[in-house]
């Protein structure tokens, strides 16, 4: 039995949910998600949330079952709160600007990086050497803030590179004579 698959989402105040067969969509005050589940799961609006079960008790089922219900929960949250991750650039020179919706690192290359801001994206640079992504979408931020980290992930030996916030780079020691 799915822990978490038991709960049902609740539905927070200025937030409408509605559930039309295996498509959830909820519209709030940061804007509007909607989210295609599995068939492998039964949902359905009860009073005050949205309740996922499974369909049978197959392995397939029980094993959609918790996560279907996080993908619902995911979107009660960013329409309300909202996601971000934060981002810190190490290393001599490396820095970040934000152009309009381009996104300009200096990451020790040849050339400076362009990142176009995806829509439904909003990226910040409170210092050269931060940047922050935000969004609703739990996926798109993770995701936009995955693709910038890979142009120039940290490396081991001095930790230069982009890497997330509260991020452990476990550092290695150099050659030796």
């Amino acid at each position: 039995m799915s822990r978490i698959g038991k709960k049902s989402v609740v539905v927070p105040a200025g937030v409408t949910a509605n559930v039309n067969g295996q498509t959830v969509s909820v519209k709030g005050p940061k804007g509007e998600l909607k989210v295609v589940l599995n068939e492998q799961v039964l949902v359905k609006m009860e009073e005050g949330g949205v309740k996922v079960d499974p369909i049978n008790q197959s392995k397939m089922a029980r094993s959609s079952w918790g996560m279907s219900r996080t993908l619902v929960a995911n979107l009660m949250k960013g329409v309300t709160e909202g996601y971000s991750k934060s981002l810190e650039i190490n290393g001599v020179g490396y820095r970040a600007a934000l152009n309009g919706k381009v996104l300009q690192l200096n990451l020790g290359y040849s050339h400076d990086v362009n990142y176009a801001v995806p829509a439904g994206i909003e990226i910040k640079v409170p210092k050269p050497t931060e940047i922050v992504v935000s969004g609703i979408d739990k996926q798109k931020v993770g995701q936009v803030a995955a693709e910038i980290r890979e142009y120039r992930g940290p490396e081991p030996y001095k930790g230069k590179g982009v890497k997330y916030a509260g991020e452990y780079i476990h550092r290695k020691e150099g050659k030796k004579k």
